[in-house]
């Protein structure tokens, strides 16, 4: 699976793949990897909104 196939999964931009393995530790990683996603996106949209405004 490619980078980005997993980066549009965890953006819910793509279904996951059905084939893939459901363990705990699995679920566990893919949602701190969301997380971090996210946080990072907000993160820089806050620098662009700092760096237009100024």
């Amino acid at each position: 699976m490619g980078v980005w196939n997993q980066i549009a999964q965890y953006l819910f931009l793509k279904k996951k793949d059905p084939n893939a393995p459901k363990t705990f530790s699995v679920k566990f990683m893919h949602g701190i990897n969301r997380i971090s996603i996210f946080l990072f996106l907000i993160g820089l949209i806050i620098l662009a909104y700092k760096l237009l405004r100024h």
